[in-house]
């Protein structure tokens, strides 16, 4: 489990396709791997991965083929930055709100306006997203932690954030533009409810204690 709170902006420094359609990625990432190990859990750019290897500064992870195919983790190469988070300890602060590193879509950056000294980005919402994504809720894009400041319709489904200058700094979103793909993570327990209400008669049965 993760909190959306970037610890790290990395650089892939290695990526190779393997033969089962995946890939493996070499990271540069001095601090997330200052106590990484064999089997750990980073998320990179809100994707959980599994460290197969590490070095001083730098781990690899291997990425599923679904992986790549579901995520825009597939649009990256060598040299490209990425956000990264180590998992969250038990007893630690949650800072943002609980994340997973399971990629839900991908979104694609529609408008990026500045607003003094914030920068709010526009991002397009697959339709089977749009009922778990609400105003003032929160959404991980790229592995980050958000308020969602708006959300509507035109020629589809979108939703808005607004970043501090923090969040410019210390993440990738301070670089998109519009036509980039993101991860986007919708709130964890939206999506608990959103398939409980498919199930009217097993929730009924469940609230009166009827087995």
């Amino acid at each position: 489990m993760f909190t959306g709170i970037i610890e790290e902006l990395g650089r892939i420094t290695g990526w190779t396709r393997t033969d089962d359609g995946g890939a493996r990625l070499v990271i540069d990432a001095p601090r997330v791997t200052e106590d990484a190990r064999h089997g750990d859990s980073i998320a990179v750019s809100g994707v959980c991965l599994t460290v197969v290897d590490q070095g001083p500064g730098r781990f690899t992870a291997d990425v599923m083929g679904q992986t790549l195919a579901v995520s825009a983790i597939a649009d990256l190469g060598e040299g490209d930055l990425v956000n990264l988070e180590r998992a969250a300890k038990v007893g630690d602060r949650l800072g943002g709100h609980i994340v997973q590193g399971h990629v839900d879509g991908v979104g694609v950056v529609l408008e990026v306006r500045d607003e003094g000294s914030w920068r709010v980005v526009r991002v397009s919402l697959p339709d089977d997203l749009a009922p778990l994504v609400v105003d003032k809720g929160s959404i991980a894009v790229a592995g980050t932690s958000l308020t969602v400041s708006a959300v509507g319709q035109g020629a589809g489904h979108w939703f808005e954030v607004s970043l501090i200058p923090e969040t410019l700094t210390a993440t990738t979103l301070g670089a998109v533009a519009p036509g980039d793909r993101v991860n986007l993570e919708t709130d964890v327990l939206a999506r608990h409810v959103a398939r409980m209400l498919g199930f009217p008669r097993a929730a009924v049965a469940a609230e009166e204690g009827v087995a």
